[in-house]
């Protein structure tokens, strides 16, 4: 029995599946979308890492409780086999990433209008005290069934991290000079060679940056993005992706989300660019936003967690074409 099959047959054991197929999704978790005999379906995603799989299960609770971001109902989550896996609604819609530039202008505005909502949203509910990943200790998760899972699931026992009540996870360092200065420069040694002409242009714009002093920590969605959501009648409908979530000053997640909204698909993303500020400031001001965190969010942009340099736009620009964009993008900010 695969370990789709497994989490299955746990947690829907009177149900009969009638089929799975694998869907490519990242390279850290594997997912199956599930259909039933009786024509329900759901999505199975399984990680080796059981922790970071129930600190993304827990958050997607939480961001669907507390904001007006579409994020698909988590049925079921825990451990099997040592493995960790969530089992969610399968959401409607199209993918965005592939949409978004056949969307028409005023659709790819309100699209980019809900993603500054959406994160202006978590910034306000999600709130910590220091800065860093957010990780926990598990105490068991969630079953379909109501009854709690085995380690390894949403739930865990470790000291709040927020204000706000969410103590699924704790971040780990105090300092925010220290961490974001770290954390540039470990996007800047990640970078290949072929940024190697830039690479001490952006050293020096990491050292010589002036930050707000002691910004407070908010929610850093790591890829809050078209890329992972879906989109019908040319409004989002889901977002899918809640995995590998930090603590960080509320600037750095606005210039990481920005630059992933108004730069990713289009020549101009000024017109992208204004929706997306007008929407984080229906919900609250724009935080400080200096150029150290442009830097930084293009760096931590352009390579994903393989050391493969990423490939905006759609179609997707690759080889040369994806690095032009990047370094091009790095320019218009040192």
């Amino acid at each position: 029995m695969n370990p789709v099959e497994g989490v299955l047959a746990r947690e829907f054991p009177e149900r009969r599946v009638a089929a799975t197929a694998s869907v490519p999704n990242g390279n850290h978790k594997q997912t199956a979308v599930a259909t039933f005999a009786d024509g329900g379906e759901v999505v199975v995603q399984t990680a080796a890492d059981a922790a970071a799989l129930a600190v993304e299960a827990a958050l997607s609770r939480a961001v669907r409780e507390r904001t007006s971001i579409p994020v698909p109902h988590v049925l079921a989550s825990g451990a099997l086999d040592g493995a960790g896996y969530v089992v969610t609604e399968r959401a409607a819609g199209d993918e965005l990433h592939e949409r978004f530039v056949s969307l028409d202008a005023t659709a790819q505005r309100r699209v980019a209008r809900s993603f500054g909502v959406g994160l202006g949203q978590l910034h306000e509910q999600f709130t910590f005290d220091d800065y860093g990943r957010l990780a926990g200790s598990p105490r068991g998760g969630q079953r379909a069934d109501g009854g709690e899972a085995t380690a390894g699931g949403a739930g865990f026992e470790s000291e709040p991290a927020t204000n706000r009540g969410f103590d699924a996870a704790s971040a780990d360092d105090s300092d925010w000079e220290a961490w974001f200065s770290a954390y540039a420069r470990e996007g800047i040694a990640a970078l290949p060679a072929a940024f190697d002409g830039c690479r001490k242009r952006l050293a020096d714009a990491v050292a010589a940056a002036s930050l707000p002093a002691n910004p407070p920590a908010r929610l850093y969605p790591w890829d809050f993005r078209p890329g992972n959501a879906l989109v019908e009648d040319d409004r989002v409908s889901a977002v899918l992706d809640w995995g590998q979530p930090m603590a960080a000053a509320p600037g750095l997640a606005v210039a990481k989300v920005e630059h992933l909204v108004a730069d990713w698909y289009v020549e101009d993303g000024a017109p992208l660019r204004r929706a997306f500020r007008a929407g984080y400031e229906s919900v609250r001001p724009l935080p400080p936003v200096p150029r150290a965190y442009r830097v930084a969010a293009v760096v931590h942009s352009a390579v994903d967690s393989a050391g493969e340099v990423t490939r905006p736009g759609y179609p997707e620009r690759t080889g040369a074409a994806a690095v032009d964009f990047h370094r091009a993008r790095l320019d218009a900010w040192l």
